[in-house]
């Protein structure tokens, strides 16, 4: 059965390929494999964003009313997963096409699933710029420079709020366009211990004078450590916001700082407004870089086997800081591989560990039940058809009726056979009483 829909560290899907429960006699290997990496696309895994909720904080730190967009990942409110969480300023104008990029990345099996918190605007320049505008058109400006103050408010009033509401991963990305891409750069070199990641997208440098790419200079340059990773890019952008953009590019290619990744792009073929789904794309892609399982070349299947896959998990346990497991269905596909390549025994132990680490999955007993069976043990494969029948129902899996027809098309079989048994039984017991 393709893995119930779930919440997963990485959107795996399982590779139980019945179309119908009489499918299952159909197992071709190469097949297996082609479908197996085809089921990775599959749409039924994340079918979108589980929600948009709104909050409102009265902040005391701004002296206003802000008002939040907090996206949760399908499938929040039926498990206890936690999640890392993306903060994008102007969260009304991008938090769509950001959240169903996340989407397609994690059904693809590129990144997590997030949380993504949308911030909405009330003084935009005020908020995003770090210092007072300079030159003949400061006037037009006279409310800039509040970004120290929009940072503590973030800081102590709005992630306090997030992670006091909503269960979360000790992992946080900052995601800002143009002004906004300003406030990332800055934050990045006043507060770098307050997010993990930054996506600058056409950063503003030129704000104040280049004040901020000056101070990055000397941030970069006295820094030695510094666990974080930096995507920033530009579209065809001419003018002083490229000119600076060039210029922090080569300051960034200086830096020797330990720990610190980075990457800089700048997309020709966009403009200052079309660059940021495209940004966003490849900065979640920086973010999560060595996120996915390396595979076979010649085959596609995941290399390694379920002990490569928990030490893949365990350095990404380390690389992010936080518990990330070996996810249920990726070791469902592991066994499957295994299956569909007649290792019967390893597969058995393989979907055996699925059960053992996530006991409250149906789908991790059908599956077991399936390896059960096709190495020739039905009456094996039964009670574990009975365990994911009655999980099914109680989780309200999507797959909960085909887990049914299994238990019970296994049941009918058992009892066919039983009966026949006791048939050829009373035969032969008829036949010699007939001899005496």
């Amino acid at each position: 059965m393709n893995a119930r829909t779930n919440s997963t560290a990485i959107a795996f899907q399982s590779v139980h390929l019945k179309v119908a429960v009489r499918s299952r006699q159909r197992w071709v290997t190469g097949l297996l494999v082609m479908f197996a990496f085809a089921a990775l696309t599959s749409t039924s895994a994340f079918a979108q964003y589980g929600g948009q909720k709104k909050l409102v904080i009265k902040s005391s730190v701004l002296g206003e009313d802000r008002t939040i967009l907090v996206r949760t990942p399908a499938g929040y409110d039926a498990s206890d997963r936690k999640y890392p969480v993306l903060y994008l300023t102007d969260g009304d104008a991008h938090i769509g096409h950001t959240a169903s990029t996340i989407e397609f990345l994690a059904r693809n099996g590129r990144m997590s699933e997030l949380i993504v918190v949308g911030i909405t605007n009330t003084d935009r320049t005020r908020d995003l710029t770090p210092t007072k505008g300079t030159g003949p058109n400061a006037d037009q400006f006279p409310t800039a420079g509040g970004a120290d103050k929009f940072l503590n408010f973030i800081a102590t009033e709005l992630i306090p709020e997030i992670e006091k509401n909503y269960r979360v991963q000790p992992y946080r990305i900052l995601a800002g366009h143009s002004f906004g891409g300003l406030f990332a750069v800055h934050t990045l070199i006043t507060r770098p211990e307050l997010f993990n990641s930054y996506v600058a997208v056409s950063p503003s440098l030129q704000w104040g004078d280049e004040a901020t790419l000056k101070r990055a200079e000397e941030f970069f340059k006295n820094r030695k450590e510094l666990r974080a990773t930096l995507f920033t890019s530009l579209g065809n952008e001419p003018g002083d916001i490229g000119k600076d953009f060039i210029a922090f590019r080569e300051l960034l290619n200086k830096t020797q700082i330990k720990g610190f990744e980075w990457e800089a792009e700048q997309y020709t073929d966009e403009d200052h407004g079309s660059v940021v789904m495209r940004s966003h794309y490849a900065g979640l892609r920086k973010v999560y870089d060595g996120w996915q399982m390396k595979r076979d070349p010649a085959t596609g299947a995941v290399a390694g086997g379920l002990k490569g896959a928990d030490e893949h998990y365990a350095w990404l346990s380390q690389k992010f800081g936080y518990k990330i497991a070996t996810p249920e269905p990726l070791i469902n596909q592991l066994g499957y591989q295994a299956l569909g390549a007649g290792n019967a025994d390893e597969a058995i132990a393989i979907f055996k560990t699925n059960v053992e680490r996530y006991p409250n999955s149906a789908n991790v007993y059908d599956s077991l039940g399936e390896a059960y069976e096709k190495s020739g043990h039905l009456d094996w494969a039964a009670p574990q058809y009975e365990k994911a029948q009655a999980l099914g129902k109680q989780n309200n899996d999507p797959n909960a009726a085909v887990f049914a027809a299994n238990f019970t098309r296994a049941s009918d079989k058992l009892k066919q056979t039983a009966a026949g048994k006791d048939a050829e039984a009373a035969k032969q017991a008829d036949a010699a009483k007939k001899n005496q």
